[in-house]
């Protein structure tokens, strides 16, 4: 998409969209164990409550928020519904701020998210998966952002564009794009936002010889690299599969083609770090070819223990300008880049901090520090021309890639360092449920049009 079409629309109309966020996280116990009781009943019939249900496990809570038309209300929303579950949980149980699992039981004892007979579908797709995965890789939980530019401003530049297809094709090429850009991209978000650097003993015995640190406690951890959520022993397809995002239908016809030869049961098991999702999920890749791309779902996201629900709205701010400006960033011609990304996205999960790490730029070698600073000068540079105000969000991100001790897994290590893996997380999820509890209590009787809202959907009997 060329820069000059955009600046044909208002900065409104640029920044206006659909934002969605969902958030994975454990129950846990004072002593970092996983909690093994049913999905608490304050939450209701977790196929009904359309905010909060269970992923994978039953000891795995899922928020889901609705889409909004903005950030902040997006947010807003989001980190309510946080507070709400992590006041409504049972006094000895926490959720657990942290993408790599708590201390985890034997395999057996992991429960497997109940749907009853109405859900008996997605209870053995889970079951298959933990065969094919593991258990315990299925325990790793994370952020999804899901965005999509607000149709009345595409179908404004796609007028300005005088794009000759039609607006599906038309919408489709934006969302290929940015999908294509941000997998080139995406260590710079694994770098800005990671926060998983340590592990337990009980946790998948192939992540630990990537750790090069270990507490008193059972646990490793690594002074290396942000997010081994990320890393190579993170939950990925057995396969570095690798789908064409030319066209739709390129897409669509290599992941059947994955399907047919048995290495995905289906779509929805191709793992990416950017998902196209479709207007009908029950029927992915035939609403991918017929409907066109609806939204993206962005994947990277780790959870942050240092805020209450897990997400930092600055942090959300940044990626929205992020995938902007991968519509408007030029790509390389460089044949092998899906290889040379998967490359880039371990390096940067695995060895971020490590200062003779050097990362891939179209089969040359570059530092870490150098390409993101170009990155951020150049989404300064974009803004401007945009007018849009982001000169807080940008220099946030600057000081992390200019100082590493300001990102979070930098930040997280020295916890780890001084307290251990699990102290340091049950210290920081127990004040993250006081600070829900206090907000909560503060509110229960109040007339916030939020709460009045969200409490009667969220909540069983409230």
């Amino acid at each position: 998409m060329d820069l000059s079409y955009l600046c044909k629309l208002s900065a409104d109309e640029i920044l206006k969209g659909s934002f969605g966020i969902e958030w994975e996280s454990l129950r846990a116990y004072a002593d970092g164990k996983l909690s093994l009781t049913p999905h608490p009943e304050v939450f209701g019939d977790k196929l009904k409550n359309p905010l909060i249900t269970t992923d994978f496990s039953e000891s795995q809570i899922e928020i889901i928020t609705p889409t909004f038309d903005s950030i902040d209300e997006a947010f807003n929303v989001f980190s309510l519904l946080a507070d709400l579950v992590n006041a409504s949980l049972p006094d000895d149980e926490y959720l657990w701020f942290q993408s790599i699992p708590c201390i985890l039981p034997y395999t057996s004892e992991i429960p497997i998210a109940k749907y009853g007979e109405e859900g008996k579908a997605s209870e053995e797709y889970r079951i298959e998966l933990a065969k094919k995965y593991g258990f315990k890789k299925q325990m790793i939980s994370g952020i999804h952002f899901n965005f999509s530019f607000a149709e009345d401003s595409l179908h404004k530049l796609y007028d300005i564009a005088g794009y000759e297809n039609s607006f599906t094709d038309f919408k489709n090429e934006i969302y290929l794009k940015i999908a294509r850009n941000y997998l080139r991209y995406c260590w710079m978000i694994i770098y800005l936002t990671g926060c998983s650097i340590g592990l337990h003993d009980s946790f998948s015995k192939d992540c630990i010889h990537l750790m090069d640190a270990r507490d008193m406690y059972g646990s490793y951890y690594s002074t290396k690299g942000p997010s081994f959520r990320n890393s190579s022993c993170g939950y990925k397809n057995l396969k570095d599969l690798r789908p064409s995002y030319k066209s739709v239908d390129k897409f669509t016809r290599d992941v059947q083609s994955f399907i047919d030869k048995g290495d995905l049961s289906e779509a929805k098991e191709l793992y990416t770090q950017i998902r196209l999702k479709p207007k009908d999920p029950k029927d992915l890749l035939n609403s991918l070819k017929n409907d066109g791309i609806e939204y993206i779902e962005v994947r990277t996201l780790d959870i942050n223990p240092f805020y209450k629900c897990g997400l930092i709205r600055n942090d959300m701010k940044f990626l929205h300008l992020f995938l902007i400006y991968m519509l408007i960033k030029n790509e390389s011609d460089y044949d092998d880049w899906q290889r040379e990304a998967k490359i880039n996205e371990e390096l940067v999960a695995e060895r971020a901090y490590d200062e003779s790490m050097r990362l891939l730029k179209d089969g040359e070698e570059i530092t870490l520090n150098k390409w993101a600073s170009d990155i951020i000068n150049e989404m300064h540079g974009m803004c401007e021309v945009l007018n849009i105000d982001a000169t807080d969000t940008l220099k946030l991100m600057h000081d992390r890639v200019s100082n590493p001790k300001l990102t979070y897994g930098q930040r997280l290590l020295k916890l780890i360092s001084e307290r251990g893996y699990i102290n340091t997380h049950m210290m920081l999820s127990m004040s993250n449920k006081k600070t829900s509890k206090d907000f909560v209590n503060a509110m229960d009787g109040s007339e916030c049009e939020l709460y009045e809202k969200y409490v009667p959907i969220a909540l069983f009997n409230r």
